[in-house]
């Protein structure tokens, strides 16, 4: 059986062993940098290899860039091989913010052709919390040969996301109320918007533990967003990228397959100074 989106501690569990399925720990806080490493060094799921979101997951900044570039295919497909990773093989990824993180690496297996790839729903904390192995060990890596077919249907640029603004099509931003309508913002330059674009936070996809809703759940709380438009024009974005992920994630639980990723997101747009921003709720 290939697990396409979600797997349960219990599944999990039950290949912790096995050959053909390949663990990644990506556990990444923006404003800490080197945390995630550091927790793994310390503890992590036996097997878990680690990747982290600027090395591994994106590529180098550039002034006209977001702040998590998609990184070069070929590059991408060698570190994992070196993780053990082949077309045959279950990837599992997760981390410690309730997929927030996880998610980018979720996205981008399935960019390069490889289906297979599920997220541990509620992640390392609720591994933690019901008691399972733990390890500290660096695991010994069986090298595998990945070979990449990416899908570049499945995310657009800039250029792109005028046109799609020009279309009209449903846009829906997963950062906080906060940081898209403007009144903080941490990471970033330039506060706001995209103008016509919708807001639905990340966290609108779990439940009170971290574990993403249901199904039908989910797909009640993106249906109004989406109205008639059907999900294959819709396009997801957030700060740079990755958070966005999430939401596309709940739409495929939720049987609304084909969404796409504006890639640098806010973070990308905003390097223009020509590009139209809003404060506020317009």
């Amino acid at each position: 059986m290939k697990f396409t989106t979600l797997v349960s501690p219990d599944q999990l569990e039950q290949h912790l062993h096995d050959p053909r399925w390949v663990i990644i720990d990506c556990r990444f806080a923006l404003t800490r940098p080197e945390s995630g490493r550091q927790a793994y060094a310390k503890a992590h799921i036996p097997g878990a290899r680690y990747a982290h979101l600027n090395e591994d997951l994106s590529a180098a900044v550039t002034l006209t860039s977001g702040r998590h570039p998609l990184p070069d295919p070929r590059v991408l497909a060698d570190k994992l091989g070196r993780w053990g990773v082949d077309k045959d093989k279950q990837v599992v990824v997760y981390d410690d913010s309730s997929g927030s993180m996880a998610v980018r690496l979720w996205w981008l297996l399935r960019w390069l052709g490889h289906n297979a790839v599920a997220l541990l729903d509620g992640g390392f904390p609720a591994w933690q919390r019901q008691g399972r192995e733990l390890s500290a060990e660096i695991p010994v890596v069986v090298p595998a040969e990945f070979h990449p077919a990416p899908d570049d249907s499945l995310w657009i640029d800039s250029r792109g996301m005028q046109q799609a603004l020009e279309q009209k099509r449903v846009i829906i931003d997963a950062r906080a109320e906060e940081r898209f309508s403007g009144f903080v913002e941490p990471l970033d330059k330039v506060a706001g918007h995209i103008p016509g674009t919708l807001n639905l936070p990340f966290e609108d996809n779990l439940d009170m533990r971290g574990n993403f809703l249901g199904a039908e759940e989910l797909r009640a709380l993106y249906q109004p967003l989406l109205g008639t438009a059907p999900a294959r024009e819709v396009i997801h974005m957030c700060g740079s990228g990755v958070t966005a992920c999430h939401n596309l994630l709940a739409m495929e639980i939720a049987g609304l397959s084909g969404a796409r990723l504006y890639a640098g997101s806010w973070s990308e747009w905003i390097t223009d100074p020509s590009r139209p921003v809003v404060k506020g709720g317009s």
